[in-house]
């Protein structure tokens, strides 16, 4: 081997386009394997030579920079990558940038639980209220921006797609695309889920075995499942029944790479059914419920997290939820309501024998639909008849019955928008179990006795229920409370409506029949102008009335959830009073009777769990069946009546306080948040974020730079009247990522509060106006490539500052991490960090005389060998210490999972061998499908122990220099006296601000210098924090301010101080500012890069020192 080539050496030859630096060689017997870095391009290149190629390597002196580029675009270039890595300085990076007021609970389990996994494979099973769908779009937003995820699907019921998709462009600005049958239709044989990156589709709609085709071709970055416990498998003995929604779950769980599920309800008191569930996530984690009830004792459980209601707190540590009081309105209904519903329900409960014994399940259906609506209203009965009557009438003037029953069950009517679940009712509402035209006239005559008694009713205004809820709504005269009454018929709805504006109050209403534009404005009408609202179901998808805190429902939904829903609509985030929710029940009739007891029973149960939790779970607190099932039960066959209300005495309370814990997952709930360090993340949060200051200066300064003009205006808000066509020229790939760029923004503002208040758009990275900037100037920023030249009005600077990306990467080669470093590298050539931000202070220029400098270049070696001994060490510990404990927990949980699996297997194939000695025939296909099984398994052990030593195998891969300043002192006299540093001065200005915090029982911290923007950290015993920037001066005069300290004064406010010691060394005096933005009015000095102070004794307070 002629020539020699080792780490860090530059080369060139015929194998590369460009220069490379050596960061590894390996001798692979004849021939060498060289891992390199392009100089230029930063291309990363892994090729094999051999001895005689290796002739035509030549080792080159590595090729100085001139620093001749423009500087501002070099400036410009540095922030760009600043902001693409700004997740990694900003702990809560996508809740700064998305409209949104993250809770404690909710940083908690993005931050420091899910983000935590390497492989995101997670269950979020929060108390219902808790604001999943905020949750789900802030990984969704961390992910995206760090390259993670482009192809998104979210999975959710029915009636959850638009409130699903209303959330995430309002809260994130991210758009999704619904996929249902009729786009499935028109896509012409293509695959619909590989046109689009994100996606929004109905569960019910997916499972399709069709559509599953499509589905199991595709693979997904990240796919959210809400409510994802209807994805369910059971047990049986040894027999595992899959439900299709579970097979939809296999399918979205292979071909995923992050999963996340959402539920408020994981298993419901069946622990079998929820480590199947867990499966989906996981496959094998957990071999049994022993395991998982172990991992969660012992605080190893990391694969999902639940919290529940009572333990959910604000930042002030107060609860999240006030208290809530649900009361039973008891009602009797009168004699003449009575003879009504007694006939109504002897005629459902007549057909619907005679269809269960015909098997007309549809027919039996409907006519439960009748007694809901009986339940509900006479009007809503009435309407349902009439239309029942219309239907039978048409068939009988046909002379023939043409209908097909319809086979569709309540739990794909659950799932169902209401409009298509009442449109689905009312077909049903038509079948009839008549076989013959005598059989249909009979019952239509059954039919009009039922319509005309109905009327004669609602003539005489005799109706109890309107009755109790218009003396409710008496006391509302006076104090103007906002009420919310429920109901599930859209013909009840109408009733009262029509009767509360009669009553002369303020009405506005909301039903399943109209769009979300116009559910959007009753919303708002129901907040500003009306007092009342009447709402179905609708409102408890998506729509958020806490400002409402009384709610009455006037009928009760058979199916438990629903009931749990309405009250969430005002019981949740944000309610600052105590709720009052009022059921009316009529006590009289069937259902009445068993709602009446299931109520008292809750009410007992409450007092002796202390805790409104039951009202949460109603539908476990049911012996034996469902609600509906009981009720159902009851009135086809009314001598079971007693047998169920007694039911409800026999069952033990505390065995029903069991079935709540167990229902709630109380045992498997995380009941502590920690708060104290979520507040150390927000402060440091705070104090690293680029959002709003150095966003809005950035976006100023590239604007200019490519010529794009920005107005401002009256309202302090900026506007884009005309975005050229070379900006609004973007590709597929920039828009599928971060959306469309439009030709005009009216109204922009780079501050949360001002956008929400003012009604303009956020703009935050992720926002595409700023994101095509981005784009514009990486792709013309050469100048990173040359080097620029820049000025330090301090006069400490004096050298090379090198802008390095380092990425650490694990043993299966995957990225554990990336970050941006500064490193400042002064004349004497000892190696400094400083912050990434530090461009801000200083002045771009050119022309200056550098030859001293230059050669600098040449020690970049001890550059790399600084970093990773100072600096990347430290990092490489943090995450070796995560990717351990996640290491440590497949070990404890996988590993013995699947041993306890094989070993079973083992003993089943002993057993089959035992067997077969002593005679018995076992068929050869078993007993290889076992062995088959356990072959599996041991590779599936084998993969995971070679994966845990692979991740936990960390190490840096060879630094990309984004970009290398030379940096000079400005030499100025106009402001020298402000600008000019005295070490001796400084440290007495220190001194006398460390020693004052100390006096006044602040707990100061030095942090002077990391440049951060303020000097001194101190705290005081109850966690409030000064931000301190020390001012000493020699004698008097005029103070100065950097850009960075100016822009942590605006965005620290209050809580930034300047302290100002005059005459330091001969008589120390100090001075006090707090809220330098708002006190002061400092003038900007371009020429200096400085904010300059001249009046700020006027505003200061004199301390004695």
């Amino acid at each position: 081997m002629s020539i020699q080539i080792k780490e860090n050496d530059i080369i060139e030859g015929p194998f590369w386009p460009e220069p490379v630096r050596v960061i590894k060689v390996d001798s692979l017997q004849e021939k060498f394997q060289v891992k390199a870095v392009g100089i230029h391009l930063q291309k990363f290149y892994d090729q094999i030579i051999s001895h005689q190629q290796l002739e035509k390597v030549r080792v080159v002196k590595s090729p100085l920079l001139n620093f001749k580029g423009d500087s501002l675009e070099f400036f410009l270039g540095i922030e760009v990558h600043r902001i693409r890595f700004a997740y990694q300085f900003d702990p809560f990076w996508a809740v700064n940038v998305s409209q949104i007021d993250a809770l404690p609970h909710q940083i908690e389990a993005i931050y420091q639980y899910i983000l935590q996994n390497p492989k995101i494979r997670f269950l979020l099973a929060d108390d219902p209220g808790a604001g999943k769908t905020i949750m789900a779009g802030l990984l969704l937003k961390e992910l995206k921006y760090r390259g993670l995820v482009e192809r998104c699907l979210i999975v959710v019921p029915g009636h959850l797609k638009d409130q699903w998709q209303r959330e995430l462009k309002e809260k994130f600005n991210e758009s999704f695309f619904f996929v249902n049958r009729e786009v499935l239709r028109s896509s012409w044989g293509r695959n619909i889920w590989q046109d689009q990156n994100q996606i929004i589709a109905s569960m019910d709609f997916a499972k399709k075995e069709d559509v599953l085709i499509g589905l199991a071709e595709t693979f997904w970055d990240l796919v959210i499942v809400d409510e994802a416990h209807k994805m369910s498998a059971y047990k049986y003995g040894e027999k595992i029944q899959k439900r299709e929604r579970y097979k939809l779950g296999e399918v979205l769980s292979r071909n995923s790479k992050f999963l996340l599920f959402l539920t408020a309800t994981p298993h419901r008191g069946d622990p079998e059914n929820f480590r199947l569930f867990l499966n989906l996530l996981e496959p094998n984690l957990f071999a049994d419920v022993s395991l998982l009830e172990e991992s969660v004792r012992n605080k190893e459980n990391r694969l999902f997290l639940r919290r529940l209601k009572e333990d959910l707190k604000n930042f002030d540590n107060t609860p999240l939820f006030p208290p809530r009081k649900v009361e039973v309105l008891p009602c009797r209904l009168n004699d003449e309501e009575m003879i009504l519903y007694n006939k109504v329900t002897q005629y459902v409960r007549e057909y619907y024998q005679v269809a269960l014994r015909k098997e007309k399940r549809g027919v039996a259906f409907a006519l439960m639909i009748l007694q809901r609506r009986l339940a509900s209203s006479i009007y809503a009965i009435r309407k349902s008849l009439e239309r029942r009557k219309a239907r039978l009438e048409h068939f009988l003037s046909l002379g023939e019955l043409k209908q097909q029953d319809i086979e569709i069950t309540e739990e794909y009517l659950e799932d169902l928008p209401e409009a298509e679940r009442w449109r689905q009712e009312e077909l049903l509402e038509k079948l009839t179990s008549a076989d013959s035209l005598p059989e249909l006239k009979q019952e239509i005559e059954k039919i009009e006795e039922l319509i005309k008694l109905s009327k004669n009713l609602e003539q005489k205004e005799i109706e109890t229920k309107i009755k109790i809820l218009k003396e409710v709504m008496g006391s509302l005269r006076k104090s103007g409370e906002k009420l919310l009454v429920f109901t599930e018929s859209r013909e009840t709805l109408e009733y009262l409506v029509k009767k509360i504006r009669g009553w002369g109050f303020s009405c506005t209403f909301i039903h399943g029949g109209m769009d979300l534009d116009k559910r959007i404005q009753a919303e708002h009408e129901f907040k500003n102008t009306t007092q009342i609202m009447v709402a179905t179901e609708a409102a408890g998808e998506g729509i958020n009335l806490q400002f409402c805190w009384l709610m009455v429902n006037y009928d009760i939904p058979w199916n438990p959830n629903r009931l749990e829903q309405r009250m969430g609509r005002i019981h949740r985030y944000g309610q600052q009073h105590e709720v009052h929710i009022y059921n009316l029940v009529a006590t009289n009739t069937i259902e009445g009777r068993i709602l009446k007891k299931l109520f008292d029973k809750l009410k007992e149960i409450r007092f002796q769990l202390g805790s409104e939790r039951v009202f949460d779970v109603i539908g476990d607190m049911v012996p034996g069946k469902s609600l509906k099932d009981l009720i159902e039960e009851a009135i086809a066959n009314p001598r079971k009546m007693e047998d169920i209300l007694e039911k409800f005495e026999r069952t033990p309370n505390q065995e029903l306080i069991n079935r709540i814990k167990e229902a709630t997952l109380q045992s498997l709930a995380t009941r502590h948040i920690d708060l104290s360090k979520i507040l150390e993340e927000s402060q440091r949060a705070k104090e690293n974020r680029l959002v709003p200051e150095y966003i809005e200066k950035f976006f100023l300064k590239a604007a200019s730079y490519l010529n794009l003009k920005v107005e401002k205006t009256k309202d302090s808000l900026y506007r884009v009247p005309s975005l050229p066509y070379e900006f609004r020229n973007i590709t597929q790939e920039f828009k599928n990522k971060f959306g469309q760029v439009y030709k005009e923004y009216r109204k922009i503002s780079f501050y949360k509060e001002e956008a929400q208040k003012k009604e303009a758009e956020f703009v935050a990275p992720g926002h595409p106006l700023l994101e095509v900037l981005i784009e514009k100037i990486l792709s013309s920023s050469n100048s990173l490539r040359e080097g620029a030249q820049f000025l330090d009005p301090s006069g400490k600077l004096e050298g090379l500052i090198w802008f390095l990306e380092f990425e650490i990467k694990d043993g299966n080669g995957i990225s554990a991490g990336k970050r941006i470093y500064a490193i400042y590298q002064a004349k004497d050539n000892k190696f400094t960090q400083i912050p990434a931000s530090i461009l801000w202070d200083l002045k771009p220029t050119q022309s200056l005389d550098i030859k001293d400098l230059i050669e600098l270049q040449n020690n970049r070696s001890e550059l790399i060998n600084f970093a990773i001994t100072n600096i990347l060490s430290t990092y490489i510990e943090e995450l070796r210490v995560q990717r351990e404990r996640d290491a440590q927990i497949k070990r404890k949980y996988g590993l013995r999972s699947l041993d306890k699996l094989i070993s079973e297997l083992e003993s089943k194939l002993t057993d089959y061998e035992i067997r077969r000695a002593k005679g018995e025939s076992i068929p050869e296909a078993i007993i290889q499908r076992e062995q088959r099984t356990k072959n599996d398994l041991i590779s599936k052990r084998e993969k995971l122990l070679k994966d845990m030593e692979r991740e936990v195998n960390l190490l840096p891969s060879s630094p990309v220099v984004l970009g290398v300043i030379c940096v000079k002192f400005l030499k100025g006299e106009e402001f020298k006296d402000a600008l000019s540093s005295d070490l001796e001065i400084e440290k007495i200005g220190m001194k006398i601000a460390l020693e004052y915090e100390i006096e006044q029982g602040r707990n100061p911290t030095n942090v002077s210098s990391e440049n951060l923007g303020f000097d001194i950290r101190s705290q005081d015993r109850k966690g409030n924090v000064r931000y301190i920037e020390v001012k000493a001066r020699a004698r008097t005069g005029k103070i100065v301010l950097t850009p960075n300290e100016w822009f942590m004064a605006n965005r620290l406010q209050d809580d930034y101080y300047l302290y100002i010691v005059e005459n330091a060394k001969t008589n120390p005096q100090l001075y006090i500012i707090q809220n330098p933005a708002k006190n002061l009015k400092p003038d900007e000095e371009v020429e200096i890069v400085r904010y300059v102070v001249k009046d700020w004794k006027n505003v200061a307070k004199i301390v004695g020192v």
